[in-house]
């Protein structure tokens, strides 16, 4: 079962994606006291690996996050320049009910305070736009959008205060050699060790054996991995002096399985006059954007965009940035398909020998994958994991 079939089947019986309700189990309170008094690496400080910091913190167990960057977020990455709320040039909405804010807190003493923005069925639109024809209809989405706010300023405010000084930049893993009864990590920094090691990197810095384990990991995780596709990605965003647009404008892909391309209202729901317009575009999609030059980018985009509202873009056209997740040396891409096979995404995050445990987009119980919400709760599984 793909993850979009998964969650359209449990849209249609009415049922709770099980994996946002498992999340409602971490509380701190209810969290077993831990059985384990040792040390924990964490590689890679984006979502996964922040969200297990913060969970090992509150349990007081010794750990440290490895992050080959200069900065920490990874895929939740914005931008505070181009308009007047921050730009998310990665992780943007939310797929989930607010009270998972909270749940990922894992603290009743903690007040979170997040504004967010629903979209109105009776009043947004959706363009889908095919063969050449815009067809424009009521928008049925269920995603949530951030007020002048992003996913990159929650884990800023909530997660990151207590484990900051816990992050190594700029430490690059080379190899991870779990064969002794500790672990040796060997960056090109020198070298680390503990007792347990959380991966929370990029599927694709996995396939590209950027990382080699010793021994090898088992067969079943390197088959997971190695034929897991992992979709290109790309953002950008162009601010026009006019909105001559839908709420959203959905481009069919067909095949569905070769990825995903949107054009959609990024200053909906926010506190701004200014009017930008989203694209976001993974797979093979995205393929069409990341080779081309700025002003050859601007041109291609206004084209498109021309064609679907004719005339209305290039003479509105102020201005644009762009994010081309390919180019990433850390990151390498966008993310793992939606159409991936549960079984296969299961595997991924299993963890291997009692020392190696995984936590990340790609890395879930398969029941869903990707959101932020769900990576949090591969970071809390890693977790329980490890104490237990």
């Amino acid at each position: 079962m793909t993850r979009n079939r998964f969650i359209k089947i449990c849209g249609v019986l009415g049922v709770s994606i099980p994996l946002q309700a498992s999340l409602s189990s971490c509380e701190k309170e209810d969290i077993d006291t831990p059985n384990f008094s040792g040390k924990v690496l964490i590689i890679g400080a984006g979502a996964g690996g922040l969200s297990s910091g913060y969970l090992l913190q509150q349990q007081g167990i010794e750990f440290e996050i490895l992050e080959a960057s200069s900065n920490y977020g990874g895929r939740m990455k914005i931008n505070t320049d181009f308009a007047d709320f921050p730009i998310p040039l990665g992780a943007e909405w939310l797929h989930s009910d607010t009270n998972v804010f909270q749940k990922m807190v894992n603290d009743s003493a903690i007040e979170v305070k997040v504004n967010t923005v629903g979209y109105n069925s009776e009043t947004d639109t959706n363009g889908h736009w095919k063969d050449g024809e815009l067809t424009v209809g009521e928008l049925d989405d269920s995603d949530i959008k951030f007020i002048n706010y992003s996913w990159f300023n929650f884990f800023e405010e909530y997660i990151l205060p207590s484990i900051i000084d816990h992050i190594s930049y700029n430490t690059i893993v080379q190899s991870i050699d779990y064969s002794g009864e500790q672990v040796l990590v060997h960056t090109q920094n020198g070298q680390h060790t503990a007792d347990k090691v959380i991966v929370s990197v990029p599927l694709k810095i996995l396939q590209d054996g950027d990382i080699s384990f010793e021994p090898t990991l088992p067969q079943d995780k390197v088959d997971a991995i190695e034929d897991t596709l992992v979709w290109g990605g790309f953002k950008a965003f162009i601010e026009f002096s006019e909105k001559f647009y839908d709420t959203q404008i959905d481009v069919e892909i067909s095949p569905a399985s070769d990825g995903e391309k949107l054009y959609y209202d990024a200053a909906y729901g926010q506190n701004t006059s200014k009017h930008i317009l989203g694209l976001f575009a993974v797979g093979k999609p995205a393929m069409d954007y990341i080779a081309l030059s700025e002003n050859e980018l601007k041109d291609f985009m206004l084209s498109e965009l021309d064609e679907i509202y004719p005339n209305q873009a290039s003479p509105n056209y102020v201005k644009h940035i762009s994010q081309n997740w390919n180019n990433e040396p850390f990151i390498k891409g966008g993310y793992m398909t939606s159409h991936a096979d549960w079984r296969t995404v299961r595997e991924l995050g299993k963890s291997v020998a009692d020392k190696i445990y995984f936590a990340g987009g790609a890395y879930t119980d398969g029941e869903d994958w990707v959101a932020v919400h769900t990576i949090a709760q591969s970071a809390k599984d890693a977790v329980q994991e490890i104490i237990n």
